[in-house]
């Protein structure tokens, strides 16, 4: 099977929702931050603040291609990765590419709770953060538009709806493990 893109802002629960359909299928999960930061052995936080947006970028186009290489993987991308390059071109030649929609009151809500562990959001107060939430997600949907498979993923928030929601998603993207 060729590579599932996740791709959505943050918050939208591409991390989660590959983790659940790794669990339920067997497949592999990579979530690209994740897999960044091993081969750099640093944070994505310091990676940009020693090579820039720019510097760090370059890493995410490289490490994108290397696990855009793998069979039967399913990779959380970072919110911005579809937005530089031609990173969701790339995504949607070598791969499926799933955008993760969900409203801005689920995400606000999602980061709100999270913000501490997110540097970019972490000082903003509510109302900032959600302006934020909205100015960001403007920008970057004419990139998430552009993937092959619109999935609703509002429904994240206890266990049960994590399940179904993983399952809803398997059922409908990925029929040869339908459970």
């Amino acid at each position: 099977m060729r590579p599932i893109f996740l791709i959505g802002y943050m918050g939208c629960g591409k991390s989660t929702l590959g983790r659940m359909v790794s669990s339920l299928t067997g497949i592999s999960f990579i979530d690209l931050d994740n897999y960044i930061e091993g081969r750099y052995h640093a944070s994505v936080s310091q990676l940009f603040a020693e090579r820039g947006e720019r510097g760090f970028r370059d890493i995410e186009r490289a490490m994108l291609h290397e696990v855009g290489e793998f069979e039967d993987v399913i990779v959380a991308c970072g919110g911005g990765t579809p937005c530089f390059f031609d990173n969701i071109e790339w995504m949607n030649t070598h791969g499926k590419t799933v955008f993760l929609d969900t409203s801005v009151d689920k995400l606000f809500v999602r980061l709100k709770r999270g913000r501490h562990k997110r540097p970019l959001i972490a000082d903003k107060t509510d109302d900032e953060l959600r302006e934020f939430i909205v100015k960001a997600l403007a920008g970057r949907m004419p990139h998430y538009n552009r993937a092959a498979v619109t999935f609703k993923s509002d429904l994240m928030e206890s266990e049960s709806e994590k399940l179904d929601t993983a399952r809803r998603f398997i059922n409908e993207l990925m029929t040869d493990y339908a459970v």
